[in-house]
């Protein structure tokens, strides 16, 4: 499985990095670097974080490995969702994991046959690689259980039970692998 991480959407979305970013950026990726190093000598998944270098970066797009990982760091002028885009069209297929809550980058990976994570979703992997999160029900009925009740039998289906959609489905088995 090869898990593709937005760098800095990540951080920016957990409060445990987000503080050490506070010291400062590089404090912040190097932290999610080594908390990534942890992840994937437990996982061992082809791990690759993309940093953005579109300000203040190199005139060229830089590569680096550090205990497993792959980090990228985009060139000047260059986001790193377009390097992420660009990797999904490299890899493509089914053992593809995008991490990012960015909505477009997300919608990119699952056109290429990946399956997209936010980044809080990812978190709770990251920081726990032992545990399976609960897998979240998206049937959710708003107001009390009385209401709940009354609902499930005014809203009766006909046929097979319900079943959820072929997308959700191939995003709790790669879920799962992670």
């Amino acid at each position: 499985m090869h898990i593709i991480i937005d760098g800095y959407n990540l951080i920016r979305q957990s409060d445990f990095l987000r503080e050490a970013e506070r010291i400062s950026l590089e404090a912040g990726r190097h932290l999610l670097v080594t908390e990534l190093v942890k992840y994937n000598r437990k996982r061992r998944h082809r791990v690759t974080v993309v940093f953005d270098g579109w300000e203040e970066g190199s005139f060229r797009e830089e590569h680096m490995d550090e205990g497993g990982v792959h980090i990228v760091y985009s060139r000047r002028g260059e986001r790193a969702d377009e390097v992420i885009k660009r990797l999904c069209r490299r890899a493509g297929g089914s053992e593809l994991v995008v991490v990012s809550s960015d909505r477009e980058v997300a919608m990119y990976a699952e056109r290429s046959g990946g399956v997209s994570l936010s980044s809080p979703e990812f978190e709770v992997r990251l920081m726990d690689p032992g545990d399976e999160p609960p897998l979240r029900d998206n049937h959710h009925f708003e107001g009390d259980e009385e209401d709940q009740r009354d609902v499930s039998l005014t809203t009766r289906k006909k046929g097979p039970a319900r079943r959820l959609s072929k997308r959700k489905r191939k995003t709790i088995r790669a879920v799962r692998k992670l």
